[in-house]
């Protein structure tokens, strides 16, 4: 009873907007413990109410220095912004190389900012496994706008737009991996799609080969915009942080909104029950016999690893 007073009272803090209870809540969630899967279930109701926005690109494409602009303006506006960046982990603590204080600095000391800073720890797809638990608390926390940096770009980290209500690219000009990664598919995560650093010899020699691949989008697709920043300067910024409104006024008149979160959320479930479904069956092989001499199978050659899962699958369905 005492746990559970005591996760009630760190909710209701999280609720009246106190930051320090906020960041509490974050490592709670992060830890994966029961503390923290209480945390979300009690404020889960509280949440739905904050633009979640995910920014991706390459390294070195100046993420975090165009959120920081982009929170410039939301600020001047009224909004309150949280941001979450999730980092490489640390190969010697574990911990995020990144750290709040290092990025977004000017607006560390603003009490309408909550920024935090996540280590990914591996996880597929650039986003750490606690991740959606911190956009949640950071929504039950009543922020306006939240941005989701991931790590990187790739066909890996395409599971940011399950978290997400809309998805900004970020490029670099002159760098072709970029346009490579449009036309294999990537070009399907975005909604907006940034090319900063637009002062770059190359910058529109970059949009143009960007809009040349969007325009070879099917018919009936959504348009997606395509424009220059440069988030030192500011140029281009505030046309982009109204690319990024209007996408998501045309979902909300579109009553697309709520599905996309519907789809977000099924994806998320999904993964959550299989990553249990996994942990269970792993423990339930340790040292089992029977699947050590299926292994020996595998390992002589003699039996096909799809044979063998079908087998454990059998032994899991007669248990």
């Amino acid at each position: 009873m005492p746990a559970l007073m005591a996760s009630s009272e760190l909710a209701q803090r999280v609720l009246a907007g106190d930051r320090s209870a906020l960041a509490r809540a974050i490592t709670l969630a992060q830890d994966g413990g029961e503390a923290g899967r209480e945390l979300i279930r009690e404020l889960y109701p509280s949440t739905g109410g904050a633009s979640v926005v995910g920014v991706t690109g390459p390294p070195g494409a100046g993420k975090s220095t165009l959120i920081s602009s982009l929170i410039t303006r939301r600020r001047a506006a009224g909004s309150t912004v949280g941001v979450l960046s999730v980092d490489p982990t640390s190969p010697f603590s574990g911990g995020a190389v990144l750290g709040d204080r290092i990025r977004l600095a000017e607006h560390f000391l603003d009490s309408g900012v909550f920024i935090r800073s996540m280590a990914s720890r591996g996880a597929l797809g650039g986003l750490a496994a606690a991740a959606l638990g911190a956009l949640l608390l950071m929504d039950a926390a009543g922020f306006d706008a939240i941005y989701l940096e991931t790590v990187g770009v790739g066909q890996a980290e395409i599971d940011v737009v399950d978290h997400v209500d809309g998805v900004l690219l970020v490029l670099v000009p002159g760098s072709g991996d970029s346009v490579q990664a449009l036309k294999a598919g990537v070009m399907e995560i975005p909604d907006v799609i940034a090319i900063n650093k637009a002062d770059h010899p190359l910058a529109q020699t970059t949009l143009r080969e960007v809009r040349g691949v969007l325009a070879l989008a099917p018919p009936g697709s959504p348009r997606i915009p395509a424009l220059l920043t440069d988030a030192l300067s500011g140029e281009g910024v505030a046309e982009l942080d109204a690319a990024l409104e209007a996408h998501r006024a045309r979902l909300v008149a579109q009553g697309a909104l709520a599905a996309r979160r519907r789809r977000n959320l099924r994806n998320e479930v999904l993964a959550h029950a299989t990553a249990r479904w996994r942990l269970e069956l792993e423990e339930r092989l340790e040292g089992d016999a029977r699947f050590e001499a299926l292994l020996d199978e595998v390992a002589g050659r003699r039996l096909d690893p799809l044979s063998a899962a079908e087998q454990i699958s059998g032994q899991r369905d007669g248990a």
